[in-house]
């Protein structure tokens, strides 16, 4: 499967944000997707994931009730709806899949930025 993650972009402290992550393939529903991010100097970190039937969805403490993780299977799009940004959410995000039953991540997307200004 191949990611493609969009929405990124320069947003004041407070406000909302849209990530997408659009897959290709006729398999998308047999993925368990991830959303990781990555700030300047700092290592990749887990922001929360979705089951590949949209049912579980599991979130960093720092983002919970902040941001939300739904998909579309038909659309083969998975989102990041993120609220009430923080500057300290300010780094590349990446999209991630891995197929169901399997512990790594395999298949990465190739990210897009989030700056939250002060």
């Amino acid at each position: 499967v191949q990611l493609q993650a969009s929405g990124g972009g320069l947003v004041q402290a407070g406000g909302s944000l849209r990530l997408s992550c659009a897959a290709s393939g006729r398999t998308f529903s047999s993925y368990d997707m991830g959303w990781f991010r990555q700030a300047p100097g700092k290592g990749r970190e887990f922001v929360g994931g979705i089951s590949w039937s949209g049912v579980h969805t599991y979130y960093r403490d720092s983002v919970k009730g902040r941001f939300t993780i739904s998909r579309d299977n038909a659309k083969n799009t998975v989102y990041l709806q993120m609220r009430s940004l923080k500057p300290e959410d300010t780094a590349g995000y990446y999209c991630a899949a891995r197929l169901k039953g399997e512990p790594a991540y395999d298949y990465w997307g190739q990210g897009t930025q989030v700056t939250v200004s002060s």
